[in-house]
Formats: structure tokens, C-alpha cells, sequence
């Protein structure tokens, strides 16, 4: 990973965990079936860290859920 200095951008995909800065290797995809159709998959990126973090987070809420690495697409979860 590439130090990053001030003002400057990363150059690789972040967690989405509040504050953290690791890259995201992994992406949590879920969506509220209450509000959303199958089609509309939200998803956060996720370090190797925070992954399982953000995945219990959304599913103790009962909302579909899954796990991909990062770059795969999920099309219904």
C-alpha cells in the first residue's frame, strides 16, 4: 500500500468502515427488501478487517447479504 501525503487521493479502493483507510479487497452487497427492489444491490467496500464487521451489521437486520471479492458483480443477493 502507498503512503498517502496530505491532500492527496488514493490510488486503490478504500474500506467503506468509518475511518479506516485499508483497501477494500472484499465487497459486502445487500439491499432492504423493504425498500428495494431484488435489482437494487447496495454495496460497501470492505477490508480484510472490517469485512465480517460490515457483513453482521447488515445481517443482524434480516436484509440479504452477501460477500464477493472486490470486483465481481452480484446481480440479485
Amino acid at each position: 500500500m502507498t503512503m498517502l501525503g496530505f491532500g492527496s487521493t488514493p490510488t486503490y479502493p478504500q474500506c467503506s468502515k468509518t475511518a479506516c483507510r485499508e483497501e477494500a479487497k472484499w465487497v459486502v452487497n445487500w439491499r432492504n427488501p423493504k425498500i428495494h427492489d431484488a435489482d437494487r444491490i447496495k454495496q460497501w467496500a470492505a477490508c480484510d478487517d472490517h469485512r465480517d464487521e460490515l457483513y453482521d451489521f447488515v445481517a443482524a437486520r434480516d436484509f440479504p447479504v452477501s460477500i464477493t471479492p472486490f470486483g465481481i458483480e452480484v446481480s440479485e443477493i
